[in-house]
Formats: structure tokens, C-alpha cells, sequence
């Protein structure tokens, strides 16, 4: 899979050696329950999420060049991944999380900024999707950051918990991205 850089950060795949940063990260109930998904358990927990869910095409570990640690991910999904009925084959959605200690630095508005860069000019994807539950003030300011657009609300939505919510759709077209990067 491609490794993709910024001066900061470097997006590559997740492997298993990573798992004992995934977990420092991840165990943090301030991360994965407003974004639908359990606190990790265990370095061993995080290694099972790292075999099954984060070895999906097209995502990536969030890495920090200075130290080499992963501290987030962020990636695309598919097809009957996504979480909106309204997407199109030549779409995708992006989801994306930071820990906590690196909040507010601009670490994750600008991966996804490098993401939709190998959506639209790589992939060939025509709109990239990002979905976020209500009360998740941080993801939708990423979404914002980084020129998408807001679509449309889903509610009664079960999510990953198993609890019912609304969840925000916003949407950028890559004729809105190449206009804003101009």
C-alpha cells in the first residue's frame, strides 16, 4: 500500500508492532465512543483491530515524523462500508481519530487534506464523504477545516455501540477541492 507525507506526518499501513501505541491511544474513552467505537481493552485487543479493521484498503496510521509513533488513524471506505445510503460508486467516505495529547495541533485537518489529495488525483473518486455523530464538535471542525460541505442528517442511526443516533453528513466534490486549491 502507498505510504503518503507531509512535512509532519507520514500515512502508512498499520502492522502489528504498532499495537502497543494503538492501544495508549485508543484506551482513551474521550476518543473512540463519540466517534461510535469502544475504548480498546488491551495491547491484544488493539493487535485483533489492527489484523481485521485496519487492514482494510486505504487506510493509514496517523505517524508522527519526529518521534515515529503512530497516534491516530484515518482512512476510506467503500461501497458497504460507508455509512450513508447516498453514496456513489465513485465515492467513498473518510473517517479519522488523533489522541488526545495531540488535539488542536492541525495533525489530522491536515492528513485528511492529504488523503482527499489521493482521492481525487489518484483514485479518481469524484466526492469523498465524511459522517459525524452529533455532539462530535471535533470531527465536524476537521470536516469544515478541510472544505466539505455539510449534505444532509441521518437520525435514529444505530451506531458501533449499539446505541441510536444522528449522524451529520458532510460531502466535498473534487470540483470543490480543485477550485479551493487554486
Amino acid at each position: 500500500m502507498t505510504k503518503l507525507e507531509t512535512p509532519r506526518l507520514l500515512l502508512r499501513p498499520w502492522e502489528d508492532r504498532d499495537a502497543e501505541s494503538l492501544y495508549k491511544y485508543a484506551k482513551d474513552p474521550a476518543v473512540g465512543p463519540i466517534a461510535g467505537w469502544p475504548p480498546h481493552t488491551s495491547i491484544e485487543n488493539s493487535l485483533e483491530i489492527i489484523r481485521t479493521i485496519l487492514s482494510a484498503s486505504e487506510t493509514y496510521a496517523v505517524v508522527l515524523k519526529q518521534t515515529g509513533e503512530p497516534v491516530g488513524s484515518i482512512g476510506l471506505m467503500f461501497g458497504d462500508t460507508v455509512h450513508t445510503a447516498d453514496i456513489a460508486d465513485n465515492e467513498a467516505e473518510i473517517g479519522y481519530w488523533i489522541g488526545v495529547p495531540f488535539w488542536g495541533r492541525g495533525l489530522i485537518p491536515e492528513a485528511v487534506r492529504l488523503l482527499l489529495r489521493r482521492c481525487f488525483d489518484d483514485l479518481g473518486l469524484q466526492a469523498v464523504w465524511c459522517g459525524y455523530y452529533d455532539g462530535n464538535t471535533k470531527s465536524q471542525r476537521v470536516s469544515e477545516k478541510c472544505g466539505f460541505k455539510y449534505d444532509h442528517t441521518e437520525k435514529g442511526k444505530s451506531s458501533p455501540l449499539g446505541d441510536i443516533r444522528t449522524e451529520h453528513f458532510t460531502k466535498i466534490t473534487k470540483a470543490e477541492w480543485l477550485q479551493a486549491a487554486t
